[in-house]
Formats: C-alpha cells, sequence, structure tokens
C-alpha cells in the first residue's frame, strides 16, 4: 500500500516521498483513513513506529488552505522537544500546502511565540503550561479549533498535566475531533479516553506495552557504586560512538556525565533544569557525533528523534516499570537494530522484577566484563599481573579491573579508593 492509496492528496504524498518514504506503516494505515474520515482516535504503538506523521498527515489535509488567524488544529505534548519535534514534523509534510505553523513551550522567552501567535497559524504544537499561561493572558485564542491532539498522552498524565489540560479543554469548542496517540496503552488511557473521545476508533498496533522487536536487550548484575565503571568499559572497549544513557535525577546526571568525561569519554547531559539553549546544543551535538554519550532524565528524553541510535543504557532503572518501555524505544526506530543494556545493582532487583512482569519475560543477564576502576573519574586501564581482582588476593592498587562476581556473592573486601566525584 501506498500513501496515495490511503487517501492523501497529491501534495502530501509528494512530502512524504521526499522524505524518503515509500509504505505507510501499521499505525499510518490505521490512523489515517479513520482521522481522514473526521474520526476521533485513539491510538497505541511502540515508540519509533511513525505516530506523529499518522495525525499530522491527515490533519494537514482536513485543514486544506489557511484561513484566518487563529489555530484550527491543536497538539499537546508533553516536553519541549517533543513539541519541536512535531512541529518540524508539520512544516516537513506540509511543504506544499499553503498553511501555517507555531510552536510554543516554556524555557524560552515567550515574546517571539507571542509574535507569532498574533501573525497567525493554522496548526499549533504546544506544551500545556505554556499554552495556558498565553491563553490567560488573552494572546491566545482557541475558539476555532476542530483537532486536538493529545500526544503522549500518558506522559503527560504522569507528568501532572491533567489539570492543566482541562483547563485548555474548557477553552475549546464542545464539537470537535479528538486524538489520543501514546507510546504505551494503560489504563488511565482507557479512562481518560472515555471522558474525552466519541466512538473513538481504537488503533493498536502492538501487544500492550510491548517493546520494540528489533531491541536486543541484556542485564548486567553490578553493584552500584561500580556502574560508572562498567559503563565507561563497555562505551570505549565496545567501540560505542553513541548512546544514550538515562539516570533517575538531574543531579544524578550531571554527577555521571562528569565521571564519563574524566573517563576521556565525551559525553553532555540533558534535562529540565537546562537551559533549552543547552538542550538543544547537546542535542545537536549528540546527532552530529561530536559527543558520544548523552546523559538524560526521563522526562527530557521524552520526543528525541534520533535516527539509528545504536545502543540506550539504563544506568539507573526507572521507578515505573512503563519507563523502560519508553527508554528503550528510542533505539530500534523505523525498522532499524539496537541494543539495550540495563546495570542493575542488588537494590534494583525489585525494580526488575516489576519490568520483566509488565513485558511478560525475563531479561537476559549478560556475563559481566572485567572493568577497570578508575579513580575519582579519571581514567584506568587493567595491566597484567597489576591491581587484577583475583578469588582470593587482596588488590595490589588503588586503581584496578573488576573481575566479575556473583550478583549473589558475599560482600566484597572493602577497597580504598578516593571517593571525589562519586
Amino acid at each position: 500500500m501506498s500513501f496515495a492509496e490511503l487517501g492523501l492528496v497529491p501534495e502530501l504524498s509528494r512530502a512524504v516521498a521526499d522524505k524518503g518514504y515509500v509504505t505507510p506503516t501499521p499505525i499510518q494505515r490505521g490512523a489515517i483513513p479513520a482521522v481522514l474520515a473526521g474520526r476521533d482516535v485513539l491510538a497505541g504503538a511502540q515508540t519509533g513506529t511513525g505516530k506523529t506523521a499518522a495525525f499530522v498527515l491527515p490533519i494537514l489535509q482536513r485543514l486544506g488552505a489557511a484561513t484566518g488567524n487563529a489555530p484550527r488544529a491543536l497538539v499537546l505534548t508533553p516536553t519541549r522537544e517533543l513539541a519541536a519535534q512535531v512541529a518540524e514534523s508539520v512544516r516537513t509534510y506540509g511543504h506544499y500546502l499553503n498553511l501555517r505553523s507555531t510552536v510554543i513551550f516554556g524555557g524560552v522567552s515567550e515574546k517571539p511565540q507571542i509574535e507569532a501567535l498574533r501573525r497567525g497559524c493554522d496548526v499549533l504544537v504546544a506544551t500545556p503550561g505554556r499554552l495556558l499561561d498565553l491563553a490567560q493572558q488573552g494572546v491566545l485564542e482557541l475558539g476555532a479549533v476542530r483537532t486536538l491532539v493529545l500526544d503522549e498522552a500518558d506522559r503527560m498524565l504522569d507528568m501532572g498535566f491533567i489539570h492543566a489540560i482541562r483547563q485548555i479543554l474548557k477553552r475549546l469548542p464542545p464539537v470537535r475531533q479528538n486524538l489520543m496517540f501514546s507510546a504505551t496503552y494503560s489504563d488511565d488511557i482507557r479512562t481518560l479516553a472515555a471522558r474525552l473521545l466519541r466512538d473513538p476508533l481504537a488503533v493498536e498496533v502492538a501487544p500492550r506495552n510491548a517493546t520494540a522487536d528489533r531491541v536486543e536487550q541484556h542485564v548486567y548484575r553490578v553493584p552500584k557504586e561500580d556502574k560508572r565503571h562498567l559503563l565507561a568499559h563497555l562505551i570505549s572497549s565496545g567501540n560505542w560512538h553513541q548512546v544514550l544513557v538515562f539516570t533517575r535525577t538531574k543531579h544524578g546526571a550531571n554527577r555521571l556525565t562528569q565521571q564519563l568525561e574524566g573517563a576521556g569519554i565525551r559525553a553532555a547531559a540533558i534535562h529540565g533544569n537546562k537551559s533549552q539553549g543547552a538542550r538543544t546544543r547537546a542535542l545537536s551535538d549528540f546527532k552530529g557525533n561530536s559527543i558520544t554519550a548523552l546523559v538524560a532524565t526521563e522526562v527530557a528524553a521524552r520526543g528525541l528523534d534520533i535516527k539509528e541510535l545504536p545502543h540506550v543504557v539504563n544506568f539507573e532503572l526507572p521507578n515505573v516499570p512503563e519507563d523502560y518501555v519508553h527508554r528503550i524505544g528510542r533505539t530500534a526506530r523505523a525498522g532499524g537494530a539496537g541494543c539495550a543494556v540495563s546495570l542493575v545493582s542488588p537494590d534494583e532487583a525489585p525494580l526488575l522484577r516489576d519490568i520483566e512482569k509488565v513485558l511478560g519475560r525475563t531479561l537476559p543477564v549478560a556475563a559481566t566484563p572485567d572493568y577497570p576502576i578508575a579513580a575519582g573519574g579519571a581514567p584506568a586501564q587493567p595491566t597484567p599481573g597489576a591491581g587484577a581482582r583475583r578469588p582470593h588476593a587482596a588488590p595490589a592498587a588503588r586503581h584496578g579491573a573488576r573481575r566479575p562476581q556473583s550478583y549473589r556473592a558475599a560482600p566484597r573486601r572493602s577497597v580504598s579508593r578516593p571517593r571525589r566525584g562519586v
């Protein structure tokens, strides 16, 4: 099936062809005809399956030509990065159409966004907080919206945007088309859909909470204090050129970035405390291979569109097991292959069990290689006969190689090492 066979006009089919896409993905085959017909849609698909095009293409077609100044289609996203990604897709696919689009989000000056809104737009992509702020200031009118999209709806609920979404809904016309797209198809999403959608078509192209089929997943059992050393070893010895690393906290992301830099690995952090300029630069450097490791929190990584990302590492397991699905979905996008590695310390065993319960299977445990222990984050190379960790020998130096140990082994003998940078 071609995109034209889905009912798209030549201008959109041409824009899709310019991007090099020939065959629509399953989510696009299911959603595009329904959206074109004006139906409400509840779509669940694993990350990287083409969800954005599945709603952008038919929305652009239904809008036709530019009319008036107020937005007629509104796309809400949970993060700045995802908003920017969706807005770029709107511009790309609408290249041959006479339509205008604007993107607004927090973390940057609102003045240029206000000016853009005053110039008029047909498609508005926004994060809930900034959208509601500008609407309350009276610089944004939502009375002309005919199509509403909640993208990554489950994440918006997780991030506490439900109040803002309710306030926004009050400002929209009661009669409109509603589309909900999500990487996971949770019970909370179904509850929200029951209140928001009218006779929706449910499109689910992957088993509930399934991960990308082509993602190779495995676990390394490792003491918490040794995680950074093993990670540096995996990146260096495996000659990884691009790896997205997840931490639970912003502070942890900053600390790990400094430690990787100390081990000679080019790295940058991306999280909510970073300015939008810093986040944009970090992502650009990562895509351009100027840095090897991008260390991110779960929220900041939502919406990152990185083609052919080969490696994702869970430096710390997520507290919410469904977030594991989101994280590893950053790799193996658009039919590619990828590898997801999780570094699991003993205290994270319950989190791993929760993840495996959601996945419905046990994740394979890989044999832990020897890895160098660096003092204070500085690189260290294991040398034969010096510093090798053996069952019945004390370490010869502060620097050495960690020999794999049983995950349930007796407590290790303590080793004196500087704590700076830990």
